[in-house]
């Protein structure tokens, strides 16, 4: 039979089935909320396609005839298949398995995450996670990865977007250094201090600054300039400059005192801070394993967020 002419009888043979296991009409329709004169007019449509009698019809119970045994037999198996590939659909979607891609920035990504990701693993052992560090913000579809995960206030409009938390920046300085020269209180005296600027582009010199409702830039200068946050750590720590950093760099510093945050009532506005964005592509059927990632980051990463 044609495909276009078998499909809408898919429907009257299922309630072909569920006539001859429930005996007669006015059951089967109380099962599937229709009523008795729809039912009949269902298996009436079916035996005319097919061209066979499927029922003998009496007043009291319906009985097969032996066409529509054969046949009550071959559409069982149609509704115990399409059970089957339902079940088989289930599983899938409820088994935590399978790939995951995310991208991710360097410094966060080996500062923050990494020991996140271990743990995710040792959660989840039959996830595979396949890690893309990189500064540049992936595109999820042409870049091929699942998550996105990035530091910005201002995430692809197009994306799905889960904030997992805030990176703020520090103005920080050595114990040496400021024995050496003088605390700076307001953002205009960095003018006449030596500077660790990141030296990506001409904008990295002139530090922007918030505070309430007040804004202003200085133009800093320095004989070092890193865009590495870690080496940038390290030449703060052992007095050459003022620099900035991230919080979850600057943390463990300021902790071991080797590290002073300073103008702690100003902002420092830029680059590489702001929220912690999670980003992926909008999808009404979202596999486990990437609910079971988002839930897992925003769980773990909040967490440490709140230590910080």
């Amino acid at each position: 039979m044609d495909t276009n002419k078998l499909i809408p009888l898919l429907s009257d043979m299922a309630i072909f089935v569920t006539v001859v296991e429930q005996g007669n009409f006015s059951k089967t329709a109380k099962k599937l909320g229709v009523t008795p004169s729809a039912v009949s007019r269902q298996i009436s449509r079916l035996e005319d396609a097919l061209g066979i009698k499927l029922l003998q019809r009496t007043t009291r119970q319906l009985a097969l005839t032996e066409s529509g045994t054969i046949t009550f037999n071959y559409c069982k198996q149609m509704v115990e298949s399409a059970d089957q590939a339902i079940n088989a659909s289930r599983s899938a979607t409820s088994t935590v398995s399978g790939l995951l891609r995310v991208a991710a920035p360097k410094s966060l990504a080996n500062k923050v995450l990494k020991p996140l990701f271990v743990e995710f693993l040792k959660c989840y052992p039959d996830i595979q996670l396949h890690l893309k560090v990189s500064d540049r913000i992936l595109d999820p579809i042409h870049d091929g990865v699942d998550f996105l995960i990035h530091i910005n206030d201002n995430p692809i409009e197009a994306l799905v977007n889960v904030k997992l938390g805030h990176v703020k920046s520090l103005v920080c300085a050595s114990p040496d250094f400021l024995s050496n020269h003088k605390l700076p209180s307001h953002p205009d005296d960095l003018k006449s201090l030596p500077c660790i600027c990141l030296g990506e582009n001409l904008a990295d010199s002139r530090w922007r600054f918030s505070k309430n409702n007040q804004q202003t830039t200085v133009q800093v200068a320095g004989s070092y300039l890193v865009n590495h946050s870690e080496m940038r750590r390290d030449a703060i720590e052992q007095g050459l400059g003022i620099g900035s950093l991230p919080d979850y760099i600057a943390e463990q510093g300021i902790k071991t005192g080797k590290l002073i945050a300073l103008l702690e009532d100003w902002q420092l506005t830029g680059n590489y801070q702001g929220y912690i964005c999670l980003q992926y592509v909008q999808s009404k059927y979202l596999p486990n394993k990437n609910r079971v990632f988002i839930d897992f980051m925003k769980q773990r990463l909040l967490t440490i967020q709140s230590d910080l």
